[in-house]
């Protein structure tokens, strides 16, 4: 098993994909198929999510200032996915809005997952050597025993329970 990051965070991608995919050619099909998938979908997400945004991309914002604004908005990408995670994780599979929500998930995150393999993933890789990709990897396959597997309140909506529920 290889301990590059970036081999590791597309391996992840590849996961996704699959739950994806197994998701949309269950989406007419009964409620409790779509939220075991959307369930695995949402715990991938949820792993991924907190290893690129606690180890990957502080060590690479970094080690490699060119790609700060790739990084940034990558993090508002996140933010995206963190809310339309929660709200599933919340949701019925029998809400009439269940399947458009994970819709407009996999839509979100399949353009994230394309931009950093494309664009941001070959700047890396270039900047960094495999030595140090292989640390924040063996960094990331540490963290993931850690990770939490469950999406939890973005950061701004735990801030807006709380000044309604004050």
């Amino acid at each position: 098993m290889s301990t590059d990051a970036i081999v590791l965070l597309k391996d992840d991608h590849k996961e996704i994909r699959r739950l994806f995919k197994a998701f949309q050619d269950a989406e007419e099909g009964p409620a409790s198929e779509r939220q075991k998938l959307v369930k695995q979908i949402l715990e991938a997400l949820t792993v991924h999510t907190y290893l690129e945004n606690e180890v990957m991309y502080p060590e690479v914002r970094k080690l490699v200032p060119d790609v700060e604004d790739d990084i940034l908005e990558s993090y508002e990408e996140h933010h995206v996915a963190d809310v339309l995670c929660f709200e599933l994780f919340t949701m019925n599979p029998d809400d009439e809005r269940y399947n458009a929500k994970t819709t407009v998930l996999i839509e979100s995150v399949l353009h994230h997952v394309q931009e950093e393999e494309e664009e941001w993933f070959p700047k890396v890789r270039e900047a960094l050597g495999r030595s140090q990709l292989q640390e924040i990897g063996e960094r990331m396959i540490e963290l993931r025993k850690k990770a939490p597997k469950t999406p939890a309140a973005p950061k701004a909506l735990k801030k807006s329970l709380d000044a309604v529920t004050a």
